[in-house]
C-alpha cells in the first residue's frame, strides 16, 4: 500500500473514530493556541490536552493574558495535563518574552523559547506558517516502526527517516494521520488490529498473526 493511501485511510478511521487531535486542531486555528496546546500536550492523554487547552483559552487570548495572570490561578486552570506546576512557569517564561512579539517562523527561533522542543516547534511550522515538516512524537514513533515504514531508536531518527521515505508534499498531513490513529486505533496498548484497514500491510500485524506480506 502505498504511503498516500496509507495516510489517507488513516485520516479517514480517525475522523470518524472522534479523534481528539482534529477535535484540538479546531480549537488552536490561531498562532497563540497552537503553540500553548502543543506545549501542553507533552506527556499528556490526548483528551486531557484538549479539555485543559478549553479551558485555558476561555481565560486568555494571547501572550498578555497569560502574563497578566498570577501563577497560582494558571497552576489551577492547568490540573490535568502532566507536570502542570512546572508548565504554569514555562508559558508565564513564555509569555514574558514574547508578549508584543511574533512567534518565530524558524525551527531555530523557536527551539530558543522556554518549553519549545523538536516536535513542539514542527507543530508550530507546520499548523502556523504551513512549513513542510513532520512533527513526530510518541504516537508517529510508535506507528512508524509498527507498520515497518521505519527502523529508528529515537523521535529525531524517525523524522530523517521519514522525510527520506514520504514525499515532502505529505509531511504535514503526516503527525494528524498518524496521531489521530494512534488515538483510536493503533493504540500504545492493545491495538485494534482485527479493526485496521492497513493491518495486512503491517509488520508487527503480520508477525502476530505468522502471515507474510501482500502487494496492494
Amino acid at each position: 500500500m502505498s504511503i498516500d493511501r496509507i495516510l489517507d485511510v488513516m485520516e479517514d478511521e480517525a475522523k470518524r473514530r472522534n479523534a481528539p487531535v482534529y477535535t484540538l486542531k479546531e480549537r488552536t486555528s490561531d498562532p497563540f493556541k497552537v503553540l500553548i496546546s502543543a506545549i501542553l500536550s507533552t506527556r499528556t492523554r490526548d483528551e486531557q490536552t484538549v479539555s485543559v487547552a478549553d479551558r485555558l483559552f476561555q481565560r486568555v487570548s494571547d501572550f498578555s493574558d497569560l502574563k497578566n495572570m498570577e501563577i497560582r490561578e494558571l497552576e489551577d486552570l492547568l490540573k490535568g495535563v502532566g507536570f502542570y506546576r512546572n508548565k504554569a512557569k514555562i508559558l508565564k517564561k513564555l509569555a514574558e518574552e514574547l508578549d508584543g512579539k511574533e512567534i518565530p517562523s524558524t525551527l531555530e527561533g523557536l527551539l530558543k523559547l522556554p518549553g519549545v522542543g523538536r516536535k513542539v516547534a514542527n507543530i508550530v511550522l507546520s499548523e502556523v506558517f504551513g512549513v513542510e515538516t513532520i512533527a513526530v512524537d510518541t504516537h508517529v514513533h510508535r506507528i512508524a516502526n509498527r507498520i515497518g515504514i521505519v527502523e529508528t531508536k529515537t523521535p529525531e531518527e524517525t523524522e530523517i527517516e521519514l522525510k527520506k521515505r514520504i514525499p515532502e508534499k505529505l509531511w504535514r498531513k503526516v503527525n494528524r494521520a498518524f496521531v489521530g490513529y494512534g488515538q483510536t486505533v493503533c493504540k500504545p496498548l492493545r491495538p485494534l488490529c482485527d479493526e485496521c484497514r492497513i493491518s495486512i500491510h503491517c509488520r508487527y500485524y503480520r508477525k502476530e498473526k505468522n502471515i507474510s506480506p501482500r502487494a496492494d
